[in-house]
């Protein structure tokens, strides 16, 4: 089933957002070829002559963030490059966000600066899960117990450690889509990548050979050595590591609030593996970061934890 057999495409408006007038009040979003923030970039004001885009709708980006793909739930206009595409049934929000992702997941057929213009009414989309019939999204607000707290990182006084003298490593083995499609379950498979921290599907634990897979009690750290090289994801259950990840285990205080906090800082390596260049770990572990320190000049793991304790929402961790 293609894309064109669920909704009818209309081309956008091609505006320019120079030329619109913002009013940060208004009831109609302004959508461009990003993929933040739903697609919008501004509210505007509605043009006279031209009636928006209704709600409900889902834009997809043509070029720049191509195939970033959001169902508007306000009434909007369009820059460049970005379709509307109205369904030709009623359609549940659920459904239309499931669509959305699987029109994302081609995103990798437009690389190169490849636009979909001609092409997107031609993808093959899948049929609609069973489960997905009678799903629905629990939109009750989000709560914390945490109120704000000011703790200051004050990194002036942080000290440089080496990467190989807070983890020990793992190299993650080879799974294989048969496997994981031949034996599901609930443990999950982790590889290179940062949708889904680089879950890419879920296994049978009777499935567990140490000679072939590597099986990683949790909390612990996967580092992408290729594709999103140098991409740190925290794993917060136990999991099979794939091949294109190494693991990463804290020698000491193995709790959930330290390696969050370790992951941020990990990530901000990332620059170092532009332009195709792999994570090797035996550089990688020789490498230095800077954390908070105590008086002894050891990490400060306590002040760690108690600093993503004391973010808002914390408590769901």
């Amino acid at each position: 089933m293609k894309i064109s057999d669920l909704f009818t495409l209309h081309q956008g408006n091609s505006f320019e957002l120079i030329n619109m007038e913002i009013d940060k009040y208004s009831e109609f979003n302004f959508i461009a070829r990003t993929s933040e923030n739903n697609g919008v970039t501004a509210r505007v004001k509605a043009i006279n002559t031209i009636p928006p885009f209704p709600a409900g709708y889902i834009t997809v980006a043509l070029g720049g963030s191509v195939l970033s793909s959001f169902v508007q739930r306000k009434p909007f206009y369009t820059g460049f490059h970005v379709m509307a595409l109205e369904p030709k049934k009623e359609m549940r929000l659920e459904e239309k966000l499931f669509y959305c992702h699987c029109i994302k997941m081609n995103a990798y057929r437009y690389r190169y600066g490849r636009q979909a213009n001609k092409t997107l009414k031609h993808i093959e989309l899948p049929e609609l899960p069973d489960w997905l019939k009678t799903y629905t999204i629990d939109y009750s607000r989000i709560t914390t117990r945490i109120k704000k707290k000011e703790l200051p990182l004050e990194i002036s006084k942080w000290k440089k450690f080496k990467i190989g003298n807070i983890f020990n490593f793992k190299r993650g083995k080879g799974i294989t889509k048969e496997e994981i499609e031949n034996n599901a379950g609930l443990i999950p498979c982790v590889q290179s990548g940062e949708i889904n921290r680089g879950i890419i599907g879920y296994m049978s634990s009777t499935f567990i050979n140490d000679k072939f897979h590597a099986y990683i009690p949790a909390p612990f750290l996967s580092l992408a050595r290729s594709g999103t090289s140098g991409c740190v994801n925290i794993q917060n259950k136990d999991s099979y590591a794939g091949d294109s990840v190494y693991t990463l285990k804290l020698k000491d205080n193995e709790n959930m609030y330290i390696y969050l906090f370790l992951e941020t800082i990990l990530n901000l390596e990332r620059y170092r593996y532009t332009y195709g260049r792999k994570a090797v770990i035996e550089k990688y572990i020789e490498q230095f970061i800077s954390l908070p320190a105590t008086s002894a000049g050891e990490p400060d793991w306590v002040f760690m934890e108690n600093y993503i304790k004391a973010l808002p929402y914390s408590d769901k961790i």
